[in-house]
């Protein structure tokens, strides 16, 4: 059966059963994704206040068969936060339902709702003594209950895993209405199907998570971070199965870094204080947290002599003070926005076995040349296997010159992940932005298991329609 509008007449109904302000029409900022490639359609947008008016409001719209849309704090890059055609959905947002419930050092746990912005809770965790691992680009504006909806990765993976390893229990709405009191704080609860795990990553299109408990971390008591520059990818592999080996799970995150994007942090943001004159072709960002009493710059300075005596590395920065280590990772943070004003052709969100990363650089590169002339910026968590692989044009052209080539490289690139036994998704989600990959790289048998909980749980198909799996 096709979808309603949530229209000023449905509004106008809803509106009735709830606060007076929980309504009100969609501003610019609910209907814009950030790389501005598409718009939404809806036109109301609520904003409820606790889980029993998240209720209400996917109740009425069930019974209407109106669409919603979850939105969270719109940093999403694959278009899962709108709807850009078909009838006008009912976006949710859940920015007032942001506290943090309730925090238990000695359980390492926090209780907190869904809107919480992921900074406030990391704040919350360190007012504690302890830590939640979770961290990205966008944790100042971020939210809960999107980074949880896109199993968010982030630097950390490497160490603590992804958002869905974070979290114990989830308080959530299904497509019925109902709510599911499933905040537990346990970490042994072996009752049947885990429909924690089945809500996260699921981009809201099997309900809505409100409130979540999250697992938090001892916070190391010293911190070192360095940046070294290797001859190859390869060489880096090496220097983390070093670093890993001798350091063990202290070490907790390993960037891999391409000379193209210090080049466009230099012509974008040049006010950005780069460590050296000329940038090499590759380099590692690596951070490892250790307990009382250790030496973190002396152990990476051992792993850094023992590196350059094996030819895996020429020259390298220890960061000696926390100023100096918030430099080097305020380089790696602004690569995102360097590339945005760069604009890329297309960009991707790959991962691949670790083994197998410098041959997917390699083919990848040699593909992408005969499709025409390219810079590569190459980054990413190579710890974890994730890698941003963006396309950009030639110096003195856009991507505008290149918008019919688009899908052409996309194409290249996600073939050769997929023939490498590799994911065309690690970290952002499918979205609406690859819909059409999932259906061409997906397992039949997975998709059909998808499909087949999406029907049974959203038989009217009313959650985040046409997101993840086609509407």
């Amino acid at each position: 059966m096709p979808l309603a509008p949530a229209d000023d007449a449905f509004a106008s109904r809803l509106g009735q059963t709830l606060p007076a302000d929980t309504l009100r029409p969609a501003e610019p900022r609910f209907l814009e994704e950030p790389r501005g490639r598409w718009t939404s359609t809806a036109t109301w947008v609520a904003l409820p206040r606790k889980v029993e008016e998240v209720a209400a409001i996917v109740t009425a719209c069930a019974e209407e068969g109106i669409g919603i849309v979850p939105f969270g704090g719109g940093t999403g890059l694959v278009g899962g936060q709108l709807q850009p055609e078909g009838p006008a959905p009912l976006v949710i947002s859940l920015e007032r339902m942001s506290a943090i419930r309730a925090v238990y050092p000695q359980e390492n746990v926090a209780v907190v709702e869904a809107g919480a912005i992921l900074a406030d809770v990391q704040r919350a965790a360190e007012e504690a003594d302890r830590l939640f691992p979770l961290s990205l680009a966008s944790e100042g504006s971020a939210q809960i209950g999107g980074l949880l909806g896109t199993n968010a990765g982030g630097v950390n993976t490497l160490r603590y895993g992804n958002a869905r390893d974070l979290v114990l229990g989830l308080e959530a709405v299904l497509p019925d209405g109902s709510i599911w009191h499933g905040l537990k704080r346990l970490r042994k609860d072996n009752t049947g199907y885990d429909l924690r795990h089945l809500l996260i990553g699921a981009e809201g299109t099997l309900g809505i998570i409100t409130a979540a408990s999250l697992k938090l971390a001892p916070r190391p008591t010293t911190i070192g971070t360095a940046l070294m520059t290797v001859p190859s990818p390869e060489a880096a592999l090496a220097l983390l199965a070093m670093a890993r080996g001798q350091l063990g799970e202290t070490v907790s995150a390993f960037e891999l870094l391409h000379r193209t994007g210090f080049d466009f942090l230099a012509e974008t943001l040049p006010d950005l204080r780069q460590p050296w004159a000329t940038a090499p072709d590759w380099s590692v960002l690596i951070e490892i947290g250790q307990g009382a009493g250790a030496d973190p710059s002396a152990a990476l300075e051992e792993i850094f002599a023992e590196a350059f005596e094996a030819g895996l590395v020429s020259d390298g920065i220890i960061a000696q003070s926390v100023g100096q280590s918030r430099d080097l990772w305020t380089l790696r943070e602004h690569i995102p926005e360097a590339n945005r004003r760069i604009g890329a052709v297309s960009s991707h969100d790959i991962s691949v076995p670790l083994g197998l990363i410098p041959d997917f650089i390699t083919r990848a590169g040699a593909a992408l040349a005969t499709l025409g002339d390219w810079r590569i910026n190459c980054f990413g968590h190579v710890g974890d296997g994730n890698l941003h692989y963006n396309v950009f044009p030639a110096p003195g052209r856009t991507r505008e010159d290149h918008v019919n080539q688009r899908d052409a490289i996309k194409t290249c690139v996600h073939d050769l992940v997929h023939d490498l036994g590799g994911s065309i998704s690690a970290e952002h989600g499918v979205g609406r932005l690859k819909v059409d990959d999932l259906e061409r790289y997906g397992d039949p048998a997975k998709l059909a298991a998808m499909r087949a909980i999406k029907a049974a749980l959203d038989p009217r198909s009313i959650m985040n329609p046409g997101a993840v799996l086609r509407a």
